[in-house]
């Protein structure tokens, strides 16, 4: 539909190099979004010279006709849109929100499928003249809504501190990228309209706690954890009263669009669980601990303990004088107290505070008269109000506890250990008490150590009077001893401590008590000693390494602790923990981690990916290592060592008191157990041909955990299976892969897989036809995602065979061939004949393929001639020897040239009837049939004479190497009869030379008497 004339094309052409161009965009497509929900699509416009505010005219083109335009809305004309748009327009289900004069945005309140399309923005024309673009269009795709959520409604009575597990079922089935969100939701009692975040698995994997729970996720009391795939747990470990109300689980599903923006396309809530949370309220008892008499002027300290309760009560305390109340204090630590008492605090003769949770003090620190009757507390536990104050669950009160009062007694001193204790451990605080008893007066001390082995005692700390603190010359010394402290503890008592003590302080120390009665008098003093020893630390500390689970399944959880131990358990000094690790293919240990003795962490480079996923805690004598999603990597052997420093290391030149290691430790790590399990039982499919079919491939069982499954899809030609093609798989990030035979567009385009949930995955196949009978199956794959970004394989199934066949929609083909045996000579020809029945329609057009079976190579194709007449060999060598054709309309032939022994087997034709369907390209299978069988020997030919020759190897040889001897000898005959006339030759030549010798002598006179011999010789 023209937007303009085709005049205002030409004034668009010469106005291409003015400014001011318009501009319409829209929002880039396409857009998904689900059935039954909301989208919004913007359209702006720049560029334009008319009024700032323009209009906007809303189109599209549905799939079925994408040229027809469709009007929907338009800002200035009411009347714009087409009938089946106008009742949506209407009741306000489709409407257009102005952002601003130049930009609006298109609402469409609840897609429905038939919303899917081509929508486009117009901006009628407000220049004068037309240059730039006027609209434009984005695609709208709607899918349908797969989102499902559900939990087990019920109402739960729970206790004040039980654990609490709510598990929700959320999942999807969406055919494209999406990402899942889930939410536990919290709706008080008297805040319907209004739910509370618990905890979120955001769209990004990310754990959001909401703003009344942070403190409790990071204390690990709230959370929330993914079991399998669909599957998330609420966890909350301690309940509390603020907890009771309505839970429910959200769930939304979350698509990235084209500009890189996430949308929430669906959401589902679950029906809700009422919790109901009772406080909890534990009997306890109150009793007073303090001395019944004491002398005056003396302190008194009495303490409120409560017995019984709950570890995490809440309790306030009030302390009673005959009757009278003089002192509270709340549960958040806010004191109370009466007039006169107040007064006495200011003044520091009195105290009241909470030793303890279940501790409560009220100390006079020099008692009167007005001080002696009878003392009582009374302890309340409480709880916190929604509104903020403390409710009192119960309250109860000690028996009354009387004090009197006593002179004092003759004055003599004590000297002990803290705990009463003789030897002490190196870097233990060694603490001495020196107490005077008698009347209250001013006192001096002093402190003096003989150390062992050694006669000459040495000052150690004095206190005079008025407080003043002097230390001795080794023990002021900051280097030696910078934590050694006198303090006066009460008016008689005075307490040295040594806050880390090392052997030197062994020996015997004296505390020398000094009093003045009057000014100018002689001090009397008292002196009491005790005998201490300190024990080296090196001797008796121990470090153990221990692990709940040395044999650890691949992606768990494990941990490793490393205990040290001395001969006491309260040893509390600077402490650094080096943890070594072995990988399994090395000799030597490596540096993991260490920890200091300030707490700082340094980690070693031998696992790069140990600091990401290992949570390492400190406490005194123990350090442990929690290593989550364990790999391979962390599989090996694992030793911790333990320095213990000195307290003073800043001022000592061997800052480390003692050092230990721990023995070697091996992790071994293993992949779990695979649980899976497919449905194994066999199916037989039989459908129409061009119909469309779904193979099963349902999951009856598999491994929890991080997992996912990939689905391979084969199929075999034949009901055998014995020869199998690989169609596609579906791996386990969801990716297809189609096999080798199937890259084609028209094999993807019949073939598809779908993932109908977590237990059920399917192949469809479109417009089945008669080559896609076989047997189908599918092998289904489990894989385990580790935390260093690698898949491990954990187990393999494969389903039953699912035999797919065609049922014969044309006419009945019948193929006749007579079952026979027929023996062949070797190098003969042979004919197998296959027959019709009937020619069948005039419209069909038939096929045949040959097939032989031998008992070594089993079944084989050996030819198909085509409906069309193409001839296809199953193999390329069968083509010089093997020809099939139509002899006739109802006649096929097979014929055999120069058959060979291994052409024996068992043949038989399979015909096929085609017809075209819908247009002149498309021809389909409407029927088949199959022959009997026959069974064809092949015998050997009767041998001739050079056949026996070639049969014989050794006459053969004999024959080849006859020639060669036969030239051997003729050559050494000849070479004798040439011998032999050499020498016949040299004969002649000596009998010549001796003749003409004898002629010689015969002429020298001797002819008449040799006369008869010359004649005799030349006879």
């Amino acid at each position: 539909m023209a937007r303009f004339p085709l005049v205002a094309s030409f004034f668009l052409f010469l106005t291409k190099l003015s400014t001011g161009q318009r501009e319409v965009t829209v929002q880039k497509g396409p857009l998904f979004r689900a059935e039954g929900y909301p989208i919004s699509i913007s359209c702006n416009v720049t560029g334009h010279q008319g009024p700032s505010e323009q209009n906007f005219q809303w189109s599209v083109y549905l799939p079925t006709a994408p040229t027809q335009e469709i009007q929907i809305i338009s800002t200035s004309d009411a009347t714009f849109s087409y009938a089946m748009y106008a009742r949506r327009v209407q009741s306000r289900e489709i409407y257009v929100e102005r952002v601003r004069g130049n930009s609006v945005l298109l609402h469409i309140s609840k897609l429905q499928m038939k919303d899917s399309g081509q929508y486009e923005c117009h901006t009628p024309n407000t220049d004068g003249k037309y240059y730039g673009s006027y609209s434009a269009k984005t695609n709208l795709v709607v899918i349908p809504d797969t989102l499902s959520a559900a939990m087990t409604v019920q109402t739960l009575s729970k206790e004040e501190g039980e654990p609490l597990e709510l598990t929700c079922e959320a999942s999807k089935a969406t055919a494209q990228h999406t990402h899942l969100s889930v939410t536990w939701h919290l709706m008080q009692d008297g805040e319907r309209s209004q739910a509370s975040s618990i905890i979120s698995l955001s769209r990004d994997f990310v754990l959001i706690p909401g703003p009344s729970y942070t403190e409790r996720f990071v204390a690990g009391d709230v959370r929330l954890d993914k079991l399998g795939v669909t599957s998330f747990r609420l966890s909350l470990e301690r309940l509390q009263p603020s907890d009771q109300g309505q839970l429910f689980c959200e769930a939304s599903e979350w698509i990235q669009d084209p500009d890189e923006t996430w949308t929430r396309i669906t959401s589902k809530q679950t029906g809700h669980t009422t919790l109901r949370v009772q406080p909890a309220v534990r009997d306890f008892q109150v009793n007073i601990t303090a001395e019944s008499t004491i002398p005056e002027g003396k302190p008194l300290e009495l303490v409120c303990l409560v017995m019984g309760g709950g570890q995490d009560s809440q309790l306030q305390g009030a302390w009673f004088f005959n009757d009278i109340e003089v002192a509270r204090i709340d549960a958040d630590g806010v004191l109370g107290l009466k007039k006169d008492y107040q007064e006495r605090v200011s003044q520091g003769q009195l105290q009241v505070s909470k030793l303890s949770p279940k501790a409560f003090s009220l100390k006079i620190f020099s008692v009167g008269p007005e001080d002696e009757g009878a003392y009582r507390c009374v302890v309340a536990e409480v709880t916190r109000a929604q509104m903020g104050s403390w409710q009192v669950l119960q309250r109860k009160q000690s028996p009354d506890s009387y004090v009197h009062l006593r002179k004092s007694a003759a004055r003599n001193v004590v000297v002990s250990t803290k705990d009463q204790q003789p030897a002490v451990w190196e870097g233990e605080a060694l603490t001495l008490l020196c107490k005077a008893d008698g009347a209250e007066s001013l006192l001096s001390v002093t402190w003096w150590h003989v150390p062992q082995d050694q006669t000459q005692p040495e000052f150690v700390a004095g206190m005079g009077q008025d407080g003043t603190v002097q230390l001795g010359t080794s023990f002021g010394d900051l280097k030696k001893h910078s934590n050694t402290r006198l303090e006066k503890m009460d008016w008689a008592t005075f307490q040295l401590e040594i806050t880390s003590s090392t052997i030197r302080d062994s020996g015997t120390y004296e505390c020398r008590v000094s009093e003045r009665t009057r000014p100018q008098a002689r001090d009397l003093s008292w002196t009491q000693k005790v005998s201490v020893t300190v024990k080296p630390l090196k001797s008796s500390l121990q470090v153990s390494l221990m692990s709940r689970q040395p044999q650890v399944k691949l992606s768990s959880t494990f941990d490793l602790s490393c205990v040290a131990s001395a001969g006491y358990s309260d040893l509390r000094v600077p402490l650094a923990v080096t943890w070594q690790f072995q990988p399994a293919r090395s000799s030597a240990f490596d540096l993991l981690v260490r920890i200091t003795h300030n707490g700082t962490i340094e980690w070693g480079d031998v696992l790069p990916q140990f600091p990401k996923k290992t949570k390492v805690s400190q406490s005194l004598f123990r350090s442990q290592l929690l290593v989550h999603d364990a790999t391979e990597d962390e599989a090996g052997v694992y030793q911790c060592q333990v320095e213990v420093y000195d307290r003073n290391f800043l001022y000592t030149n061997s800052p480390v008191r003692a050092s230990a290691t721990s023995h070697p430790l091996r992790i071994a790590i293993s992949l779990p157990e695979s649980k899976l399990n497919v449905n194994s039982s066999s199916h037989v499919h039989e459908i129409s041909i061009n119909s469309n079919t779904d193979i099963g491939c349902s999951i009856l069982s598999q491994s929890s955990g991080y997992l996912q499954l990939a689905v391979i899809w084969y199929f075999s030609p034949t009901s055998t299976g014995a020869h199998r093609l690989r169609i596609l798989e579906m791996d386990q990030t969801n990716v297809v892969k189609y096999g080798d035979e199937f890259q084609t567009t028209g094999r993807k385009q019949k073939f598809h897989a779908r993932k109908l949930s977590r237990d059920l995955f399917q192949l469809h196949i479109l417009n089945v036809e008669d080559g896609d009978q076989g047997i189908y199956y599918c092998t289904v794959e489990e894989w385990l995602w580790l935390a260093n970004g690698a898949w491990r394989k954990l187990g393999e199934k494969t389903s039953g065979p699912t035999e797919l066949k065609l049922r014969p929609t044309g006419s009945k083909i019948h193929v006749f061939i007579e079952s026979w045996t027929e023996n062949a000579t070797e190098h003969s020809h042979v004919d197998i004949h296959c027959s019709l029945e009937s020619a069948g329609s005039p419209a069909s057009l038939f096929s045949v393929m040959w097939y032989r079976d031998r008992e070594n190579s089993g079944r084989t194709m050996l030819v198909h001639l085509q409906h069309d007449g193409f001839l296809h060999y199953g193999e390329e060598g069968l083509r010089e020897r093997l020809h099939c054709s139509r002899s006739s309309a109802k006649d096929f032939v097979l014929k055999l040239h120069q058959v060979e022994m291994k052409d024996a087997g068992t043949y038989w034709c399979r015909v096929e009837e085609w017809q075209l369907h819908g247009n002149a390209s498309k021809w389909i299978n409407k029927a088949s049939n199959e022959s009997q069988h026959v069974v064809l020997r092949v015998l050997p030919s009767e041998p001739t004479l050079p056949s026996r020759i070639c049969s014989s190897a050794p006459l053969l040889y004999f024959l080849l190497a006859l020639p060669f001897a036969i030239l051997i000898l003729l050559v050494l005959s000849l070479l004798r009869l040439y011998r032999a006339a050499k020498e016949a030759s040299a004969l002649r030549l000596s009998a010549q030379k001796e003749k003409a010798l004898w002629v010689d002598l015969k002429g020298a006179g001797g002819r008449a008497i040799h006369g008869k011999e010359e004649d005799e010789d030349d006879c």
